[in-house]
């Protein structure tokens, strides 16, 4: 296989890169990095100093290509599929750029200040730093709500990067930070994305690892529930 990607299941921006190489049937072997073991630690150190995840390494052009959005469009680049997912059009691809770096940014972000804080040692926990975590997700929620109105996917009819990175960020975020009753686009859009096939295999993969999530209690029993 010339490409595998180093991840763990349960990680949200791991999430972003599988539903885009599901997106377009991409082959490739998945590889778990083990934080908690030293040897996978290591190795992934080696990989990448950073020490982030995902990485994936093409062994046909010898590269490690790191970082979610690159990863993405080094795919479609050396790897096309029949969806793609930054388009041509210079001005689509802004806004695609644009909402790909505001779930990062102003979703995934505050959402894992929340989660982080909750498994900090006794002590050291940041009440003012999650406060404001949950003030940025009540703005991007509202500035998302409008984004959404009379549109399918987050920049319009087509579905692209920026919705792969909408998923794993809302889906988390929806339960640390719940959405307001009032945010009826919020909700169907979620909805909508857990639909597509790509996300509904990113989940089932990660839900044996569900358990091990912080707010677990607060997740949909059915996420919860592996199958024997």
């Amino acid at each position: 296989m010339l490409l595998k990607l180093y991840i763990h299941p349960l990680a949200s921006f791991c999430h972003k890169v599988l539903i885009g190489l599901y997106e377009n049937a991409t082959s490739f072997d998945s590889h778990i990095v083990d934080f908690a073991d030293f040897g996978s630690a290591a190795s992934h150190i080696e990989r990448w100093p950073v020490g982030k995840i995902p990485v994936l390494h093409d062994s046909a052009n010898n590269r490690i290509v790191p970082e979610t959005s690159i990863i993405v469009e080094y795919l479609q680049h050396h790897y096309p599929g029949p969806l793609q997912l930054i388009p041509d059009d210079k001005e689509r691809q802004l806004d695609v750029r644009l909402w790909d770096r505001f779930f990062d940014l102003y979703v995934s972000g505050p959402m894992q200040k929340i989660v982080t804080d909750r498994i900090r040692p006794e002590g050291s926990s940041d009440p003012h730093g999650v406060a404001e975590a949950h003030a940025t997700l009540d703005t991007a929620y509202a500035m998302i709500e409008g984004q959404l109105y009379g549109r399918q996917w987050i920049t319009g009819s087509d579905f692209t990067l920026a919705d792969c990175s909408a998923l794993p960020a809302l889906f988390f975020a929806s339960i640390v930070h719940p959405f307001g009753p009032d945010q009826r686009e919020l909700h169907v859009y979620l909805e909508r994305l857990l639909a597509r096939p790509s996300v509904q295999r990113a989940m089932r993969e990660a839900q044996p690892y569900f358990k091990f999530f912080p707010y677990r209690e607060a997740m949909p029993k059915h996420f919860l529930e592996v199958a024997e």
